[in-house]
């Protein structure tokens, strides 16, 4: 847990680690999970120094309740995660893409049925 985290974002961290360890997730991956979704609390909060477009223009993890989350995605990931990922690749001409172009210059062939 990062010391900038307050009294209740590490009691919000510890109770989403626990939850996911006692739904059998690794401990690892328990701890991923819970820091990506206090990080994106905190950042829809207002409480982060830096938070990226998506994690403040997005549902709350909470509200949410996994609707994206496991391997059934009927529509994928955004437009601006698919951005993102293009930028991180270094992927030329990504600003004038839509989802599906995006998508099939990043690989992702699931991502083109949507």
């Amino acid at each position: 847990m990062p010391k900038a985290w307050s009294a209740k974002r590490e009691r919000q961290y510890e109770h989403i680690k626990e939850s996911a360890e006692d739904r059998g997730t690794s401990t690892k991956r328990a701890k991923e999970i819970a820091a990506r979704t206090v990080n994106k609390e905190r950042a829809q909060a207002g409480e982060a120094r830096e938070s990226s477009r998506s994690s403040t223009q997005d549902i709350s993890p909470g509200r949410r309740g996994g609707l994206r989350s496991g391997t059934k995605r009927p529509k994928g990931l955004t437009r601006d995660q698919l951005y993102n990922e293009a930028r991180q690749r270094n992927i030329k001409g990504r600003s004038t893409m839509n989802k599906k172009q995006l998508a099939k210059a990043l690989g992702h062939s699931s991502e083109i049925e949507s």
